[in-house]
């Protein structure tokens, strides 16, 4: 896999429900459209919802990984809703 540079890195590690969704589309809002956002996390139900709600406001995931235990890497493409 081609190594992805993050444009900005979001790191919402210790955080629960619903501070890493929240503070990851507010991230994605102020963002240019193909800017890359990373989000570091550790929080299982926001590993599966924040690629779910990124379809919903048009950004593209671009990959997401667990880098160890519950520590995951999600990578977004901001749509540039600005």
């Amino acid at each position: 896999m081609t190594e992805i540079t993050p444009t900005k890195t979001l790191d919402v590690c210790g955080k629960i429900c619903p501070y890493p969704d929240m503070n990851t589309m507010t991230t994605l809002k102020k963002m240019e459209k193909g800017e890359i956002l990373e989000v570091l996390l550790d929080y299982p139900l926001s590993v599966e919802r924040i690629p779910r709600n990124l379809k919903k406001q048009g950004h593209k995931l671009l990959a997401t990984e667990q880098i160890d235990g519950p520590n995951h890497r999600i990578l977004i493409e901001a749509h540039g809703l600005k």
